[in-house]
């Protein structure tokens, strides 16, 4: 696609129509792109966090249908805030630079990890099919 034009100019799926997706990435500009990814793909709202504590405090996890989840954020494992939304039957994808995957299928059988640098594609249909839309990847 050509730089500064926006994929909702474009044709594409509504693989993520009406979802709200909880973005958990300290990298501003990462973050930035993977809510306007979201956006283009039809989310129907999209949260982006920057760290654990902001989740926490902002109560985050009821108000959400998914989520994306960097492995560390401000230098702290996000593996234990994984295994609350496993906990509570939240669906997510891991997208990381730590690319660890045999830790992460031990510990998260059936959890996606989309390692950076990802394509745009590739991370909302992980998305769309940890929530059951599309295909299973």
């Amino acid at each position: 696609m050509a730089p500064g034009v926006s994929r909702r100019h474009c044709h594409v799926p509504p693989l993520l129509d009406g979802l709200r997706i909880l973005v958990l990435e300290d990298e501003f500009l990462i973050a930035m792109d993977v809510e306007q990814l979201c956006r283009d793909y039809g989310a129907g709202d999209v949260v982006v966090a920057r760290d654990l504590a902001e989740v926490d405090r902002q109560g985050f996890v009821a108000q959400f249908d998914a989520a994306i989840v960097d492995l560390m954020v401000g230098g702290a494992s996000t593996l234990d805030f994984a295994s609350r939304l496993r906990e509570s039957g939240k669906p997510f994808i891991f997208a990381s630079g730590y690319s660890d995957a045999d830790e992460i299928k031990a510990s998260f059988p059936g959890i996606r990890l989309v390692t950076k640098p990802y394509s745009g594609d590739d991370l909302v249909e992980a998305v769309a099919a940890a929530c059951g839309r599309g295909p299973i990847i």
